[in-house]
Protein backbone atom coordinates (compact mmCIF):
# COMPACT_ATOMS: atom_id res chain seq x y z
CA UNK A 1 0.00 0.00 0.00
CA UNK A 2 2.01 3.07 -1.30
CA UNK A 3 1.39 6.14 0.91
CA UNK A 4 3.22 9.34 1.96
CA UNK A 5 4.50 9.83 5.37
CA UNK A 6 3.29 13.08 7.03
CA UNK A 7 7.04 14.17 7.83
CA UNK A 8 7.29 14.16 4.38
CA UNK A 9 4.07 15.95 3.55
CA UNK A 10 4.81 18.87 5.87
CA UNK A 11 8.55 19.37 5.54
CA UNK A 12 7.69 20.33 2.11
CA UNK A 13 4.64 21.56 1.18
CA UNK A 14 3.90 20.95 -2.28
CA UNK A 15 0.63 22.64 -2.63
CA UNK A 16 -1.54 20.62 -5.81
CA UNK A 17 0.11 17.09 -4.51
CA UNK A 18 -2.24 14.50 -5.16
CA UNK A 19 -0.85 12.03 -2.26
CA UNK A 20 -2.65 8.78 -0.09
CA UNK A 21 -1.85 8.98 3.88
CA UNK A 22 -2.00 6.76 6.16
CA UNK A 23 -2.42 7.29 10.02
CA UNK A 24 -4.58 7.50 13.19
CA UNK A 25 -7.40 9.92 13.96
CA UNK A 26 -6.36 12.04 16.86
CA UNK A 27 -9.50 14.12 16.97
CA UNK A 28 -12.53 15.05 14.57
CA UNK A 29 -14.76 18.21 14.12
CA UNK A 30 -17.67 18.96 12.61
CA UNK A 31 -18.73 22.18 10.58
CA UNK A 32 -22.40 23.39 10.20
CA UNK A 33 -20.84 23.71 6.76
CA UNK A 34 -21.08 20.47 5.82
CA UNK A 35 -17.70 19.20 6.25
CA UNK A 36 -15.62 17.88 8.95
CA UNK A 37 -12.00 18.73 10.04
CA UNK A 38 -9.96 15.15 10.82
CA UNK A 39 -6.62 15.43 12.46
CA UNK A 40 -4.62 12.58 10.77
CA UNK A 41 -1.37 11.39 12.35
CA UNK A 42 0.92 8.49 11.77
CA UNK A 43 3.94 8.91 14.23
CA UNK A 44 6.17 9.88 11.41
CA UNK A 45 6.61 12.95 13.10
CA UNK A 46 4.63 15.36 16.43
CA UNK A 47 2.50 17.35 14.58
CA UNK A 48 -0.39 15.81 12.49
CA UNK A 49 -2.15 16.73 9.18
CA UNK A 50 -5.11 18.50 8.97
CA UNK A 51 -7.77 16.61 6.84
CA UNK A 52 -11.46 18.26 4.94
CA UNK A 53 -13.76 15.50 4.27
CA UNK A 54 -17.01 17.03 2.82
CA UNK A 55 -20.13 15.98 3.00
CA UNK A 56 -20.23 14.94 -0.97
CA UNK A 57 -17.85 11.83 0.10
CA UNK A 58 -20.58 8.87 -0.26
CA UNK A 59 -19.47 7.51 3.42
CA UNK A 60 -19.73 10.62 5.36
CA UNK A 61 -23.13 9.91 6.60
CA UNK A 62 -22.91 6.24 7.68
CA UNK A 63 -19.06 6.08 8.84
CA UNK A 64 -16.41 9.50 8.46
CA UNK A 65 -18.86 11.46 10.87
CA UNK A 66 -18.30 7.99 13.39
CA UNK A 67 -14.74 8.37 13.22
CA UNK A 68 -13.26 8.35 16.89
CA UNK A 69 -9.88 9.09 18.73
CA UNK A 70 -7.19 5.64 17.25
CA UNK A 71 -9.08 4.95 14.46
CA UNK A 72 -7.29 3.75 11.24
CA UNK A 73 -7.94 5.66 8.09
CA UNK A 74 -6.56 5.59 4.30
CA UNK A 75 -7.20 9.30 2.64
CA UNK A 76 -6.60 10.45 -0.86
CA UNK A 77 -6.73 13.73 -1.63
CA UNK A 78 -5.21 16.68 -2.54
CA UNK A 79 -2.63 19.22 -0.89
CA UNK A 80 -3.56 22.79 -0.64
CA UNK A 81 -2.78 25.84 1.48
CA UNK A 82 -4.47 26.24 4.40
CA UNK A 83 -6.33 29.24 5.61
CA UNK A 84 -6.21 28.52 9.10
CA UNK A 85 -3.73 29.16 11.70
CA UNK A 86 -1.08 26.52 12.75
CA UNK A 87 -0.83 25.01 9.88
CA UNK A 88 0.41 25.81 6.03
CA UNK A 89 -1.29 22.89 4.05
CA UNK A 90 -4.12 20.72 4.70
CA UNK A 91 -5.13 17.39 2.56
CA UNK A 92 -8.80 17.66 1.13
CA UNK A 93 -9.99 14.20 0.78
CA UNK A 94 -11.08 12.75 -2.34
CA UNK A 95 -11.71 9.30 -0.48
CA UNK A 96 -11.55 8.25 3.11
CA UNK A 97 -11.16 4.11 4.06
CA UNK A 98 -11.19 3.73 7.26
CA UNK A 99 -9.10 0.21 7.97
CA UNK A 100 -10.02 -0.41 11.63
CA UNK A 101 -12.26 1.14 14.63
CA UNK A 102 -11.66 2.04 17.68
CA UNK A 103 -14.51 1.96 20.26
CA UNK A 104 -14.69 5.02 22.03
CA UNK A 105 -16.02 3.68 25.36
CA UNK A 106 -13.05 1.25 25.60
CA UNK A 107 -10.23 2.75 24.04
CA UNK A 108 -7.78 4.26 26.62
CA UNK A 109 -6.47 7.24 24.75
CA UNK A 110 -8.68 10.50 24.47
CA UNK A 111 -8.06 13.46 23.89
CA UNK A 112 -6.25 15.03 27.35
CA UNK A 113 -3.20 14.39 29.41
CA UNK A 114 -2.74 10.71 30.79
CA UNK A 115 -0.24 10.54 33.74
CA UNK A 116 2.75 9.08 32.75
CA UNK A 117 2.24 6.37 35.71
CA UNK A 118 -1.55 5.35 33.59
CA UNK A 119 0.53 4.95 30.51
CA UNK A 120 3.21 2.24 31.37
CA UNK A 121 0.12 0.32 32.11
CA UNK A 122 -0.49 0.41 28.61
CA UNK A 123 2.39 -0.13 27.02
CA UNK A 124 1.48 -1.35 23.84
CA UNK A 125 -0.29 2.20 23.27
CA UNK A 126 1.62 4.72 24.85
CA UNK A 127 3.55 5.01 21.74
CA UNK A 128 0.73 6.88 19.88
CA UNK A 129 0.36 9.79 22.18
CA UNK A 130 2.81 12.94 21.72
CA UNK A 131 5.17 12.36 24.19
CA UNK A 132 6.27 8.76 23.39
CA UNK A 133 6.54 9.32 19.76
CA UNK A 134 8.85 12.14 20.68
CA UNK A 135 10.99 9.63 22.55
CA UNK A 136 10.88 7.16 19.72
CA UNK A 137 11.67 9.39 16.97
CA UNK A 138 14.66 11.47 19.53
CA UNK A 139 16.08 7.28 20.32
CA UNK A 140 16.23 6.27 16.66
CA UNK A 141 18.21 9.76 15.71
CA UNK A 142 20.14 8.81 18.52
CA UNK A 143 21.17 5.68 17.62
CA UNK A 144 22.05 6.79 14.27
CA UNK A 145 23.97 9.20 15.64
CA UNK A 146 26.04 7.03 17.37
CA UNK A 147 27.06 4.88 14.80
CA UNK A 148 27.31 7.73 12.48
CA UNK A 149 30.19 9.39 15.69
CA UNK A 150 32.46 6.27 15.77
CA UNK A 151 31.99 4.70 11.28
CA UNK A 152 33.22 8.55 10.61
CA UNK A 153 36.71 8.39 13.16
CA UNK A 154 36.97 4.94 11.85
CA UNK A 155 35.24 2.32 14.16
CA UNK A 156 34.43 -1.46 13.73
CA UNK A 157 30.66 -2.41 15.40
CA UNK A 158 31.53 -5.25 17.14
CA UNK A 159 28.29 -7.21 18.50
CA UNK A 160 29.20 -8.76 21.93
CA UNK A 161 27.47 -11.94 23.21
CA UNK A 162 24.38 -11.35 25.48
CA UNK A 163 25.04 -14.71 27.53
CA UNK A 164 28.41 -14.75 29.10
CA UNK A 165 29.71 -16.89 31.48
CA UNK A 166 31.85 -14.13 33.31
CA UNK A 167 31.08 -11.07 35.25
CA UNK A 168 32.62 -7.88 34.18
CA UNK A 169 31.82 -5.71 37.17
CA UNK A 170 32.59 -8.50 39.69
CA UNK A 171 29.15 -7.45 41.12
CA UNK A 172 27.38 -10.52 41.15
CA UNK A 173 24.00 -8.78 40.19
CA UNK A 174 23.53 -11.08 37.04
CA UNK A 175 20.58 -12.94 35.68
CA UNK A 176 21.12 -16.69 35.71
CA UNK A 177 20.61 -18.81 32.11
CA UNK A 178 20.20 -21.91 32.39
CA UNK A 179 17.86 -24.67 30.12
CA UNK A 180 17.36 -26.78 33.86
CA UNK A 181 14.08 -27.57 34.46
CA UNK A 182 13.94 -25.20 37.83
CA UNK A 183 11.31 -27.82 39.53
CA UNK A 184 14.15 -30.82 39.21
CA UNK A 185 17.69 -29.18 39.01
CA UNK A 186 20.44 -31.73 38.74
CA UNK A 187 22.63 -31.51 42.28
CA UNK A 188 26.29 -32.77 42.93
CA UNK A 189 27.45 -33.37 46.11
CA UNK A 190 25.22 -30.65 47.07
CA UNK A 191 25.72 -28.50 45.15
CA UNK A 192 24.15 -27.18 41.61
CA UNK A 193 25.63 -30.08 38.74
CA UNK A 194 26.62 -27.39 35.69
CA UNK A 195 27.74 -30.01 34.42
CA UNK A 196 24.54 -30.98 32.92
CA UNK A 197 22.87 -27.84 31.83
CA UNK A 198 23.00 -26.58 28.55
CA UNK A 199 26.63 -24.65 28.46
CA UNK A 200 27.81 -27.33 31.03
CA UNK A 201 29.33 -24.47 33.05
CA UNK A 202 27.58 -21.06 35.15
CA UNK A 203 26.08 -18.79 32.73
CA UNK A 204 24.33 -15.34 32.27
CA UNK A 205 23.05 -12.14 30.65
CA UNK A 206 25.96 -10.07 30.16
CA UNK A 207 26.43 -6.52 32.30
CA UNK A 208 28.54 -5.12 29.83
CA UNK A 209 30.31 -6.04 26.28
CA UNK A 210 33.78 -4.87 27.61
CA UNK A 211 35.91 -7.74 27.86
CA UNK A 212 35.07 -9.03 24.59
CA UNK A 213 35.15 -5.50 22.85
CA UNK A 214 39.17 -5.38 24.23
CA UNK A 215 39.92 -8.62 22.36
CA UNK A 216 38.83 -7.21 19.35
CA UNK A 217 40.92 -4.00 20.06
CA UNK A 218 43.37 -5.81 20.62
CA UNK A 219 43.42 -7.01 17.38
CA UNK A 220 41.22 -4.46 15.10
CA UNK A 221 42.46 -0.82 16.84
CA UNK A 222 39.44 0.54 17.58
CA UNK A 223 35.72 -0.64 18.32
CA UNK A 224 32.53 -0.21 19.39
CA UNK A 225 29.61 -2.50 20.83
CA UNK A 226 25.70 -0.68 21.13
CA UNK A 227 23.39 -3.56 22.58
CA UNK A 228 21.18 -4.73 25.80
CA UNK A 229 22.98 -5.28 29.03
CA UNK A 230 21.58 -6.65 32.45
CA UNK A 231 21.46 -6.48 35.75
CA UNK A 232 19.60 -8.01 38.25
CA UNK A 233 20.07 -5.16 40.97
CA UNK A 234 16.76 -5.30 42.74
CA UNK A 235 16.21 -1.12 42.52
CA UNK A 236 12.65 -0.04 41.92
CA UNK A 237 13.62 3.90 41.19
CA UNK A 238 13.31 6.14 38.70
CA UNK A 239 17.24 5.29 37.13
CA UNK A 240 17.56 1.76 37.36
CA UNK A 241 16.17 -0.95 34.58
CA UNK A 242 16.81 -4.31 34.45
CA UNK A 243 17.54 -4.43 30.91
CA UNK A 244 19.43 -1.15 29.54
CA UNK A 245 21.58 -0.78 26.37
CA UNK A 246 25.12 0.33 26.68
CA UNK A 247 27.32 1.93 24.30
CA UNK A 248 31.03 0.75 24.95
CA UNK A 249 33.93 1.71 22.82
CA UNK A 250 36.99 0.15 23.47
CA UNK A 251 40.65 1.47 21.65
CA UNK A 252 43.56 0.20 21.54
CA UNK A 253 47.09 2.48 21.40
CA UNK A 254 45.27 5.10 23.99
CA UNK A 255 45.55 6.11 27.49
CA UNK A 256 43.23 7.53 29.62
CA UNK A 257 43.86 11.29 28.13
CA UNK A 258 42.33 9.64 24.98
CA UNK A 259 39.79 8.09 26.24
CA UNK A 260 38.18 11.27 28.11
CA UNK A 261 39.05 13.44 24.80
CA UNK A 262 36.95 11.13 22.82
CA UNK A 263 33.96 10.83 25.01
CA UNK A 264 34.13 14.58 25.23
CA UNK A 265 33.91 14.27 21.58
CA UNK A 266 31.14 12.11 21.21
CA UNK A 267 28.81 13.58 23.87
CA UNK A 268 29.00 17.01 21.76
CA UNK A 269 28.09 15.36 18.92
CA UNK A 270 25.45 13.51 20.07
CA UNK A 271 24.18 16.70 21.55
CA UNK A 272 24.23 18.71 18.26
CA UNK A 273 22.97 15.98 16.11
CA UNK A 274 19.81 15.77 18.08
CA UNK A 275 19.33 19.78 18.10
CA UNK A 276 19.97 19.92 14.54
CA UNK A 277 17.43 16.95 13.52
CA UNK A 278 14.93 16.72 16.03
CA UNK A 279 13.86 20.23 16.46
CA UNK A 280 10.10 19.51 16.57
CA UNK A 281 10.06 16.81 18.74
CA UNK A 282 12.82 19.06 21.03
CA UNK A 283 10.53 22.35 20.86
CA UNK A 284 7.80 19.84 22.52
CA UNK A 285 10.57 18.46 25.43
CA UNK A 286 11.02 22.19 25.88
CA UNK A 287 7.49 23.45 26.31
CA UNK A 288 6.00 20.21 28.03
CA UNK A 289 8.64 18.21 29.96
CA UNK A 290 11.17 20.46 30.99
CA UNK A 291 12.12 24.27 29.59
CA UNK A 292 15.88 24.42 29.84
CA UNK A 293 16.65 20.93 27.94
CA UNK A 294 17.30 22.68 24.80
CA UNK A 295 19.78 25.60 26.69
CA UNK A 296 21.20 23.01 28.13
CA UNK A 297 22.37 21.08 25.34
CA UNK A 298 22.89 24.37 23.20
CA UNK A 299 25.41 25.33 26.19
CA UNK A 300 27.05 21.79 26.74
CA UNK A 301 27.96 21.77 22.31
CA UNK A 302 29.50 25.37 23.18
CA UNK A 303 31.27 24.60 26.53
CA UNK A 304 34.71 23.54 27.28
CA UNK A 305 34.33 20.69 30.16
CA UNK A 306 36.49 20.99 33.50
CA UNK A 307 39.18 18.16 34.16
CA UNK A 308 40.24 17.39 37.77
CA UNK A 309 41.50 14.47 39.85
CA UNK A 310 39.25 12.25 42.31
CA UNK A 311 40.91 13.69 45.03
CA UNK A 312 40.72 17.47 43.95
CA UNK A 313 37.02 16.72 43.52
CA UNK A 314 37.25 15.25 47.37
CA UNK A 315 38.67 18.27 48.66
CA UNK A 316 36.58 21.01 47.04
CA UNK A 317 33.81 18.77 48.95
CA UNK A 318 34.81 18.22 52.06
CA UNK A 319 35.46 22.42 51.85
CA UNK A 320 31.89 23.16 50.51
CA UNK A 321 29.59 24.66 53.03
CA UNK A 322 27.09 22.61 51.41
CA UNK A 323 25.27 20.22 53.78
CA UNK A 324 25.30 16.64 52.18
CA UNK A 325 22.91 13.96 52.69
CA UNK A 326 26.05 11.76 52.22
CA UNK A 327 29.91 13.24 54.22
CA UNK A 328 32.58 13.17 52.05
CA UNK A 329 35.40 11.10 52.71
CA UNK A 330 38.40 10.45 50.25
CA UNK A 331 37.57 6.59 49.54
CA UNK A 332 34.11 6.59 49.19
CA UNK A 333 32.38 6.36 46.14
CA UNK A 334 30.38 9.87 45.23
CA UNK A 335 26.99 10.44 45.21
CA UNK A 336 24.61 12.42 42.63
CA UNK A 337 24.72 14.94 44.93
CA UNK A 338 28.42 15.13 44.94
CA UNK A 339 28.54 15.37 41.44
CA UNK A 340 25.82 17.71 40.39
CA UNK A 341 27.54 19.90 43.00
CA UNK A 342 30.83 20.07 41.07
CA UNK A 343 29.40 20.73 37.84
CA UNK A 344 26.26 23.59 38.74
CA UNK A 345 27.58 25.05 41.82
CA UNK A 346 31.72 24.90 41.79
CA UNK A 347 32.22 24.71 37.66
CA UNK A 348 29.25 25.46 36.38
CA UNK A 349 30.06 23.31 33.31
CA UNK A 350 30.30 19.43 32.88
CA UNK A 351 33.28 17.69 34.92
CA UNK A 352 35.50 14.84 34.03
CA UNK A 353 36.78 13.12 37.33
CA UNK A 354 39.87 11.14 37.09
CA UNK A 355 41.76 8.86 39.22
CA UNK A 356 39.68 7.03 41.39
CA UNK A 357 40.70 4.94 44.17
CA UNK A 358 41.31 1.71 43.49
CA UNK A 359 38.50 0.22 45.96
CA UNK A 360 35.71 1.77 44.10
CA UNK A 361 36.70 0.95 40.61
CA UNK A 362 36.59 -3.03 38.89
CA UNK A 363 39.82 -4.59 38.50
CA UNK A 364 40.51 -4.38 35.26
CA UNK A 365 41.31 -0.43 35.53
CA UNK A 366 44.92 0.49 34.96
CA UNK A 367 46.77 0.82 38.59
CA UNK A 368 48.18 4.15 38.89
CA UNK A 369 52.35 4.59 40.18
CA UNK A 370 50.92 5.26 43.28
CA UNK A 371 49.17 2.13 44.06
CA UNK A 372 46.22 3.69 45.30
CA UNK A 373 44.48 4.73 42.51
CA UNK A 374 43.65 3.54 39.19
CA UNK A 375 43.41 5.53 35.57
CA UNK A 376 39.43 5.61 35.91
CA UNK A 377 37.24 8.77 34.68
CA UNK A 378 33.71 9.88 35.52
CA UNK A 379 32.22 12.46 32.82
CA UNK A 380 29.74 14.50 34.74
CA UNK A 381 26.92 16.78 33.59
CA UNK A 382 24.59 19.42 35.70
CA UNK A 383 21.06 17.70 36.76
CA UNK A 384 22.55 13.76 36.47
CA UNK A 385 25.86 13.61 37.61
CA UNK A 386 28.18 10.58 36.13
CA UNK A 387 26.84 9.88 32.28
CA UNK A 388 30.14 8.34 31.24
CA UNK A 389 32.32 5.99 33.21
CA UNK A 390 35.44 4.69 31.49
CA UNK A 391 38.74 4.19 32.32
CA UNK A 392 42.57 3.13 30.69
CA UNK A 393 42.57 -0.78 31.24
CA UNK A 394 45.46 -2.83 33.08
CA UNK A 395 47.36 -4.10 30.38
CA UNK A 396 50.37 -6.00 32.51
CA UNK A 397 49.44 -9.66 32.99
CA UNK A 398 50.75 -10.08 37.06
CA UNK A 399 49.15 -6.89 37.92
CA UNK A 400 45.60 -7.34 36.64
CA UNK A 401 45.91 -11.10 38.18
CA UNK A 402 46.11 -9.73 41.68
CA UNK A 403 43.55 -7.30 40.78
CA UNK A 404 41.46 -10.16 39.57
CA UNK A 405 42.14 -11.88 43.15
CA UNK A 406 41.46 -8.78 44.95
CA UNK A 407 38.27 -8.45 43.76
CA UNK A 408 37.35 -12.00 45.17
CA UNK A 409 36.74 -13.76 41.13
CA UNK A 410 38.97 -16.73 40.27
CA UNK A 411 41.82 -15.53 37.55
CA UNK A 412 40.78 -19.39 35.80
CA UNK A 413 37.68 -17.70 34.97
CA UNK A 414 39.40 -15.20 33.11
CA UNK A 415 42.26 -17.16 31.55
CA UNK A 416 41.55 -15.18 27.63
CA UNK A 417 41.07 -12.20 29.20
CA UNK A 418 44.52 -12.42 30.90
CA UNK A 419 46.26 -14.37 27.37
CA UNK A 420 45.57 -10.43 26.27
CA UNK A 421 48.35 -9.40 28.62
CA UNK A 422 50.99 -12.23 27.37
CA UNK A 423 50.45 -12.17 23.46
CA UNK A 424 51.32 -8.74 22.42
CA UNK A 425 49.89 -6.13 25.32
CA UNK A 426 49.16 -2.53 24.62
CA UNK A 427 47.87 0.71 26.22
CA UNK A 428 44.15 0.51 25.67
CA UNK A 429 41.00 2.50 26.85
CA UNK A 430 37.50 2.81 26.94
CA UNK A 431 33.93 3.81 28.08
CA UNK A 432 30.44 2.88 28.60
CA UNK A 433 27.13 5.08 28.22
CA UNK A 434 23.79 4.06 29.28
CA UNK A 435 21.85 4.83 26.50
CA UNK A 436 18.60 5.27 28.33
CA UNK A 437 20.41 8.04 31.19
CA UNK A 438 21.31 9.81 27.71
CA UNK A 439 18.09 10.12 26.95
CA UNK A 440 16.50 10.59 30.08
CA UNK A 441 18.75 13.87 30.42
CA UNK A 442 18.22 15.05 26.33
CA UNK A 443 14.63 15.06 26.75
CA UNK A 444 14.36 16.10 30.58
CA UNK A 445 12.02 13.21 31.61
CA UNK A 446 12.29 12.16 34.86
CA UNK A 447 11.60 8.39 35.13
CA UNK A 448 13.93 6.17 32.96
CA UNK A 449 10.78 3.80 32.50
CA UNK A 450 9.54 6.47 29.87
CA UNK A 451 12.64 6.53 27.77
CA UNK A 452 12.77 2.41 27.34
CA UNK A 453 10.00 0.84 24.59
CA UNK A 454 9.23 -2.05 27.01
CA UNK A 455 11.04 -1.09 30.45
CA UNK A 456 11.76 -4.48 32.47
CA UNK A 457 12.01 -3.44 36.14
CA UNK A 458 11.62 -5.54 39.80
CA UNK A 459 8.24 -7.39 39.37
CA UNK A 460 7.27 -6.45 35.60
CA UNK A 461 7.90 -8.07 32.91
CA UNK A 462 4.78 -7.12 30.81
CA UNK A 463 4.50 -6.60 27.24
Amino acid sequence: MKRTRIAEILSSENSGTHITVMGWVRTRRDSKGGFSFIEVNDGSCLSSLQVIAADKLPNYENEILKLQTGCSVKIAGALVASPGKGQKIELQADEIEVLGWADPDTYPLQKKRHSFEFLRTIAHLRPRTNTFGAVARIRNAMSQAIHAFFQGKGFIYLHTPIITGSDCEGAGEMFKVTAFNLDEIPKKDGLVDFGRDFFHGPANLTVSGQLEAEIYALAMGDVYTFGPTFRAENSNTSRHLAEFWMVEPEMAFCDLEGDRTLAVEFLKYIFGYVLENCEEDMVFFNRFIDSSVIDTLETLVAQDFEYLTYTEGVKILSEAKEKFEFPVSWGMDLQSEHERYLCEKVFNKPVVLTDYPKEIKAFYMKLNEDKKTVRAMDVLVPKIGEIIGGSQREDDHDILVERIKEAGLNPDDYWWYLELRKFGSVPHAGFGLGFERLIQFITGLANIRDVIPFPRTPGNVSF
